[in-house]
């Protein structure tokens, strides 16, 4: 038996629930032993799911019968200042020796708030999960499925940071043998101290993990599921998938919708077999309501991986029927739309709906962009959508792109090398021989794709967008977490740049270093303009997507709260796939969830201050120019 279990998938599929339930199931099967819940996702959800208080630390949850049971939601930057207190002075040492920045330049740099926090915290929380000892299994809910990849990438660029900083340490003793001399003696402690927890935690991603894939019987959330397996298998070819759970499947034939979905649920189930031949499919019934609490995720866990009968959880709350009253969809007059949301809630289709309805009915050019780093825009569009913009529907004012941040990054290393290489390459005595190691130093460090690379990228996009030609620009966002630090990414490139030009000053000597400097200046401007727009409430816009249900509702909350509290502009409240068929009350699965949904649009009416729109249930998703059509041609919001 595995010790590792990684539950992968689209935002929204209920991988929480899922994880959670299945660890919750392992530790009251295995009472002698323990197990430990690990949530990287920057938006937790485990102490909703648990109805408990979490700590930045394992903490123990009380189960329903004897059992073990720890839960961790992990403080990346609590972390990550652990691990550099505990390793800084030992990198800045090497750093020191090799280059030709000293301690003091790079100091400042480390001591900000560095992008990929989350997924380097994931490992360093599995790694310390690990040398613990003390747990039988360790079960890891993870991120939407951009930032999974980049979470099981992150040991292999980790392995090139270390060749970096192994040529670094290295500086003395090319020196010594150039210009003769006494050979230094080179320390690697520290560096085969870093290359054995590499390979332990590659042990924890490949050999001695299991990998569950969690999907919905969604046309949508089937396709992403193809594609980032694919590129999970292409980017970490030891990690394979063991099982997969279709999740929030519909086995009531109470009522048509439920019907529809049932046969939905079947033609998933020979998809996956289709393009996942041999892996088990294990299904999880969608009970309409919320499965909550230690019991219920208990009995969840038996039902998905136990084959047994669901028994419903949690009564769903009383309420009256919310009024609503029919209005359209609103016309942009913000020169920028950023769309946010938790996974899975609809914020690509409504980012599509207001880009598509603006342009439909004013004709004004609008240019609609996803900074998802699992995008899925050409679903939506019946088309494929790439890096580079082009037209939607044949209309060259209605234009699409999806944010390729890997092959952005690619194709700006490879500028910035050929750059290196032409100022770094001098006959003057003893210069060159500084100077060509720099440039292997600067060749092996440009090796590495940094983590965070795509919110930094997609700050750029959105500024080269919001410059260009088109009127409306609408930026449909990663979920929640990701899209929080995305928003975070201009105040700190600020920092950076700051930081970067300080340190660049004092080599303004070396060509390099000049050119160096005046792109991050150029960079810094356009940046601090970007900032300026996005806190500008007659220019920008934040409009929020969510489901009635507890726990979006909750996720919703606390964005709401971190967006206010980096004011900026929010305006608008999507509440989709709300119930509004009467004939919804004759079945018992959908009454139920007709019932939680009344609960949360009762509470949304206390929200004074931004538009609450409400969605309505569509039948099919949203996938092409009628559907959409269709789609924007009705809109509620709340009486």
């Amino acid at each position: 038996m595995k010790q590792f279990h990684f539950f992968i998938g689209k935002g929204g599929v209920g991988k929480t629930t899922v994880s959670t339930a299945f660890a919750v199931r392992a530790a009251l099967r295995e009472p002698r032993s323990r197990v430990l819940l690990i949530s990287t996702d920057p938006a937790h959800s485990l102490a909703d799911i648990l109805e408990t208080r979490l700590a930045h630390r394992p903490k123990a949850v009380r189960l329903p019968r004897p059992g073990n049971f720890d839960a961790w939601e992990i403080d990346s930057e609590r972390l990550f200042a652990r691990f550099l207190r505990e390793y800084k002075e030992d990198i800045l040492d090497l750093i020191d020796k090799g280059s030709i920045f000293s301690r003091g330049d790079i100091e400042p740099l480390l001591d900000t708030t560095l992008p990929g926090m989350a997924e380097i915290a994931a490992l360093l929380a599995i790694r310390d999960a690990m040398a613990s000892g003390k747990y039988s299994r360790i079960v890891v809910d993870t991120a939407p499925f951009g930032h999974t990849l980049r979470l099981f990438s992150l040991p292999e660029q980790f392995v090139r940071f270390l060749n970096f900083l192994e040529l670094a340490a290295s500086r003395d003793q090319v020196l010594a043998e150039h210009f003769g001399g006494k050979r230094p003696q080179q320390s690697t402690n520290l560096i085969e101290h870093f290359r054995n927890l590499v390979h332990e935690v590659q042990a924890a991603t490949s050999d001695q993990a299991e990998v569950v894939l969690v999907t919905t019987a969604e046309q949508f959330s089937l396709k992403e599921a193809v594609r980032g397996v694919r590129a999970l298998g292409e980017q970490s070819p030891s990690v394979q998938i063991a099982g997969i759970v279709l999740n929030r499947v519909v086995l009531s034939k109470e009522c048509a919708q439920c019907r529809r979905s049932k046969d939905e649920a079947r033609k998933a189930v020979t998809f996956l077999a289709r393009h996942f031949p041999g892996i088990p499919v294990q299904v999880g019934e969608d009970p309409g309501g919320p499965i909550l609490g230690a019991a219920s995720l208990a009995a969840f866990g038996e039902h998905v991986f136990a084959g047994r009968r669901l028994k419903y959880g949690l009564r769903a709350p009383v309420s009256r029927t919310v009024a609503l009253q029919k209005t359209t969809w609103p016309l942009l007059d913000r020169r920028l739309t950023l769309v946010l949301g938790k996974g899975g809630v609809g914020k690509t289709t409504t980012s599509a709906a207001l880009a598509y309805r603006a342009h439909e009915k004013s004709e004004i050019p609008v240019e609609i962009c996803s900074v998802d780093p699992a995008p899925s825009l050409d679903d939506i569009f019946e088309t494929a959508i790439g890096s580079e913009s082009l037209p939607l529907f044949g209309d060259a004012k209605f234009r699409a792109s999806e944010l390729d941040a890997p092959a952005l990054f690619r194709e700006w290393v490879n500028d910035l090398r050929s750059s290196i290489e032409e100022t770094t390459t001098s006959n003057l005595s003893g210069l060159h021989v500084d100077l060509s190691f720099e440039r292997q130093l600067l060749s092996e460090l440009l090796e590495i794709i940094p983590p965070g690379v795509d919110e930094v990228l997609a700050i750029f996009r959105i500024f080269d967008l919001v410059g260009s030609g088109a009127t409306r620009v609408v930026i449909d966002m990663a979920p929640t977490g990701h899209a929080l630090e995305l928003l975070r990414m201009p105040e700190r490139i600020l920092i950076w740049s700051r930081l970067l030009l300080k340190t660049l000053a004092t080599h303004r000597t070396l060509a390099f270093a000049r050119d160096a400097a005046a792109k991050v200046a150029e960079m810094s401007v356009r940046v601090r303009e970007l900032a300026a727009l996005l806190k500008d409430a007659e220019r920008a816009e934040m409009d929020l997507v969510m489901l009635p249900e507890p726990l979006p509702d909750r996720e919703t909350e606390r964005l709401i709260s971190e967006l206010k509290a980096q004011k900026l502009p929010l305006r608008r409240i999507f509440l989709n796939r709300v119930f509004m068929d009467r004939s919804h009350s004759k079945c018992r699965r959908c009454a139920r969830a007709q019932q939680w949904q009344q609960a949360t649009l009762a509470a949304m009416r206390k929200q004074k201050d931004m538009e609450v729109f409400v969605i309505r249930n569509f039948p099919n998703e949203i996938a092409g120019k009628k559907r959409l059509q269709s789609f924007t041609g009705e809109l509620w919001r709340l009486a």
